[in-house]
C-alpha cells in the first residue's frame, strides 16, 4: 500500500555553523490511509517542529515530506494555503474558533471558501456534527461553548472538507480529564465513522492510547513505535507507560 503520508529522512536545522541545533535528524515514517497515528516524545524530542515541517508551517532543512504524492517542499509559497485548505485537517490546542460566527457558521467556513454548494454544505456540516455529537450547539456562539464543546467544533471544522489529513496538536491540552475523554472519542469516532487520517502530537500517554500505532520521539530521532493491534485500549495505555517510562518521562499524571 502507498503510503498517504510519508515523511523521507528529514532534518530540521536550526542555526549557524558556532551554533547548531538540530530538532530533527533523520526521521523517517509513513502513515496509510485510515490510520490514527499518535506522536510522543519528552519535551524538546521535535515532536511540534514534526507537525510544523507536515503541514509546511516551517520547512525541512534535508530531507522530504510527500502528502497524496506531492513533496510539500516543493509546494510554491503562493499554493501552500490552498494545499493545506484542501488537503490538511489543522487541530490546535488552542480552539481558533471566530467569536462572532455561530458553530456551523464556523465548521462551514472553509466550504464556503471552497465555494461548496448550500445544499452540499448542509450535509456535510449535518454529518460531521452528528460524528462529533455536536448538533444541538450549532447555533451557539463560541463564547456560549464549553471549552471541549469548542475543540469539538475545531475538529468538525478541520475534517468536514474530508482533507487528505488531519493534523492535531495536544488536541486535550486545554481540556479537562472529561471533556479530553470525549474529545478523544470523537476522534476514535472520526477515524471510525468518517474514515479520517489522523496524525496526533500529546505528550499524554492516555490520549495516546486511543491511537492505532505511536511513534516515539527522543531527540529528533524516532526512539520506537509501538502497534495497538487487537489490545483493548487500558492494555495498550499500559504499553504505551511503559515507554514513556523507558524514555523517562513523568507517568505519575499521565493518564
Amino acid at each position: 500500500m502507498e503510503h498517504l503520508l510519508w515523511v523521507d529522512d528529514i532534518e530540521k536545522i536550526y542555526g549557524g555553523r558556532r551554533n547548531v541545533s538540530r530538532a530533527l535528524a533523520g526521521v523517517s515514517f509513513g502513515v496509510d490511509k485510515g490510520e490514527f497515528v499518535g506522536i510522543m516524545g519528552p519535551s524538546g524530542s521535535g515532536k511540534t517542529t514534526l507537525l510544523n515541517c507536515i503541514s509546511a508551517i516551517d520547512t525541512v532543512t534535508t530531507g522530504h515530506v510527500y502528502i497524496n504524492g506531492t513533496d510539500v517542499a516543493q509546494i510554491k509559497p503562493e499554493h501552500l494555503a490552498r494545499f493545506r485548505r484542501e488537503q490538511l485537517g489543522l487541530v490546535f490546542q488552542e480552539f481558533g474558533l471566530i467569536d462572532s460566527l455561530t458553530a456551523y457558521e464556523n465548521i462551514a467556513l472553509t466550504l464556503t471558501i471552497n465555494q461548496i454548494n448550500y445544499k452540499e454544505l448542509r450535509v456535510l456540516v449535518a454529518q460531521v456534527a452528528d460524528a462529533l455529537e455536536i448538533s444541538d450547539i450549532l447555533d451557539k456562539y463560541p463564547g456560549e461553548l464549553s471549552g471541549g464543546q469548542k475543540q469539538r467544533v475545531a475538529a468538525a471544522r478541520a475534517i468536514v472538507t474530508q482533507p487528505a489529513l488531519v493534523l492535531a496538536d495536544e488536541p486535550t491540552g486545554a481540556l479537562d480529564s472529561r471533556a479530553a475523554r470525549r474529545m478523544l472519542e470523537s476522534f476514535a469516532n472520526m477515524n471510525k465513522r468518517l474514515h479520517a487520517t489522523i496524525l496526533m502530537v500529546t505528550h499524554d500517554a492516555f490520549a495516546a492510547s486511543y491511537c492505532s500505532r505511536v511513534l516515539f520521539l527522543r531527540d529528533g530521532e524516532i526512539f520506537t513505535e509501538i502497534r495497538r493491534g487487537n489490545l483493548v485500549r487500558s492494555a495498550f495505555f499500559k504499553k504505551v507507560l511503559d515507554v514513556v517510562s523507558l524514555l523517562g518521562g513523568d507517568t505519575e499524571n499521565a493518564g
